[in-house]
């Protein structure tokens, strides 16, 4: 495959080069780079010293979590502790079978074959993956109609590794052939610290422990977050004349940036108050609020939601999101039960 014409089905990590670069830089290469999730690293260690002492592939691996966790960077690991080599795309752009057997069938022994979004597998491939997952051969029919034929195709072993934001949309089949299932949760403050002192490092820039403390706060418990206003905090510092990023820099730069000590950004307080204003505090359906919002569903089921629940912010209920006391609280708004509305 030449680095011109990737081949059918591959995707590359990102359209932008340098933001790719400067995305990579930050990424742990081996398991005692990545911080937080120590029990996940705990686990991982055995099973890839297991498979390293046996000569054999790990067994397929399911990554599960929101956005920005490191699931990614999980996959990027496995195959640098294994020293195999590591094969990326995304499901997507999976359109047709020939694309997945183009794929598996050039994978060398022991390989790591990383599938991004496998919730959004057409069920065709998904099918195909299934013989191919469990018994390392493709069924590939050639021909059509009364002259067709079914080829059934060895495969070097190999790993699939399938990360997803939504595991509740991957079918119960292709769930059970993995073997080993991770789910992601967010960060805790400690963790979140420490990677913003790391990634501070690789930047070449320092941040003040109280500015690290602010930043983690305001990073939603998620390493990508961290890393993003990490790089514009060095920006606000270098631009204002400063060496190293200091509280003061970062409670400006947060200003500026329109996120709050919660962490929540424009967008999460827009849906918020949309629940309230638009809704009397719900119960609204997810599509109603995305409508509301000017947000795909996606971005609002995979991304917004997660944090404002797991932070108190919304309920999900049976009948739609409802927003709680503590919505309320944070935007200033005083609920009305005689009428139940609210007040500003």
């Amino acid at each position: 495959m030449s680095a011109r014409e990737p081949e059918a089905g591959m995707v590359s990590a990102s359209f932008n080069p340098v933001e790719d670069e400067r995305e990579n830089a930050l990424r742990p290469k081996r398991l005692s780079e990545f911080l937080g999730q120590t029990s996940i690293k705990a686990n991982l260690s055995v099973f890839i010293e297991a498979a390293l002492k046996r000569g054999e592939a790990l067994d397929h691996v399911f990554l599960m979590g929101p956005p920005g966790l490191g699931k990614t960077t999980l996959a990027g690991i496995l195959s640098h502790e294994l020293g195999v080599d590591f094969k990326v795309t995304s499901a997507p752009a999976l359109e047709k079978p020939k694309d997945l057997a183009g794929i598996l069938t050039t994978l060398a022994p022991k390989s790591i074959f990383f599938i991004d979004e496998i919730h959004r597998l057409k069920p065709a491939i998904e099918e195909m993956l299934y013989m191919a997952m469990e018994d390392g051969e493709l069924d590939f029919i050639i021909g059509q109609g009364p002259a067709a034929r079914t080829l059934r195709i060895p495969l070097p072993p190999f790993t699939l590794v399938g990360a997803t934001t939504r595991a509740g949309m991957v079918g119960s089949p292709l769930v059970s052939r993995f073997g080993i299932n991770v789910r992601l949760g967010f960060y805790e403050k400690a963790d979140t610290m420490a990677i913003l002192r790391r990634s501070a490092g690789i930047l070449g820039t320092t941040v003040d422990d109280d500015a690290a403390d602010r930043l983690a706060d305001a990073s939603r418990g998620t390493p990508r977050v961290a890393n993003r206003l990490l790089r514009r905090m060095r920006d606000f510092a270098q631009v204002g004349g400063s060496e190293t990023i200091s509280a003061k820099v970062v409670e400006n730069g947060l200003a500026r940036l329109e996120v709050d000590h919660y962490g929540l950004e424009r967008h999460d307080r827009d849906v918020l108050a949309a629940i309230i204003e638009k809704f009397g505090g719900g119960p609204v359906g997810a599509e109603t609020l995305a409508v509301s919002t000017s947000e795909s569903i996606e971005t609002l089921e995979d991304y917004l939601e997660p944090f404002l629940i797991q932070s108190g912010f919304i309920m999900r209920t049976p009948r739609g999101r409802v927003a709680t006391p503590l919505a309320y609280e944070h935007l200033g708004y005083r609920k009305n039960h005689a009428d139940d509305g609210f007040q500003f």
